[in-house]
């Protein structure tokens, strides 16, 4: 690899369910093989129709234990999306989801909505979101292209946020490189290097959450493959604050 380049996909109209993804990223640029197109989270789940009205939520009484001074509604779909809570502090939940992942709020969110009242929920099968993506796009345009599909995680210990891949499909999302030694003739006993994560972090520098730019193209990477992004997830074995 001598050049890796990030390039915003700009252009595609507000999405709505039903909306054909992989058409609408094939109208709006053109890609190449081996390319890893990111596709936002909620894009996705817009054009799956996982988005939730409020007011069609009834908050159960540990919704409205949880909620404090905020919207019961809210946590009551937080509480439907969990798979288990993993730390509380009304209003914040830390949960995690069906899909083993870990993050606020089990993944639900209010912003970039399609509307007030309502919230955006993760997609079902975010792996399954990625492939039809990419066999959609490779019907279209004959590219083969990797697709992820990202959302923001905050991090234990770290300030801030930073996008990781939540659906993968056409790559390999980790790179192990236990058993290679570095220049010092060290053999690498424990790194094992999130490659779909850090792709999704890149891709995310150039979409943003406020400029209507909801994929990103980052070219110029050999990590074609197979994977998925339930690799991603750590292991309940290896997991110390289980």
């Amino acid at each position: 690899m001598t050049e890796l380049r990030v390039i915003p996909v700009e252009g595609i109209p507000e999405v709505r369910e039903g909306d054909d993804l992989a058409a609408l990223l094939a109208r709006a640029t053109a890609f190449e093989d081996a390319d890893v197109v990111v596709v936002a989270q909620k894009v996705v789940s817009k054009a799956e129709g996982r988005v939730m009205r409020l007011d069609s939520v009834e908050p159960s009484e540990a919704a409205r234990e949880l909620a404090g001074d905020e919207d019961p509604r809210r946590l009551e779909v937080i509480l439907r999306e969990a798979a288990r809570i993993v730390r509380s502090r009304p209003p914040l939940v830390i949960a995690e989801t069906r899909h083993g992942f870990v993050c606020a709020s089990a993944g639900v969110d209010a912003s970039n909505a399609p509307e007030r009242g309502t919230l955006v929920l993760l997609p079902l099968d975010p792996d399954a979101s990625a492939t039809r993506i990419r066999l959609g796009l490779l019907e279209r345009t004959g590219r083969d292209v990797g697709v992820l599909v990202s959302d923001s995680f905050g991090r234990p210990w770290r300030q801030g946020t930073t996008d990781v891949a939540i659906g993968v499909a056409g790559l390999r999302p980790l790179l192990d490189l236990r058993g290679v030694r570095d220049a010092a003739g060290y053999e690498l006993h424990a790194t094992t290097i999130a490659v779909a994560d850090e792709i999704a972090g890149a891709a995310e520098l150039v979409m943003g959450k406020t400029s209507d730019v909801p994929a990103a193209i980052v070219r110029g990477l050999e990590v074609a493959g197979e994977g998925s992004a339930r690799e991603l997830v750590m292991p309940a074995e290896r997991d110390l604050f289980r």
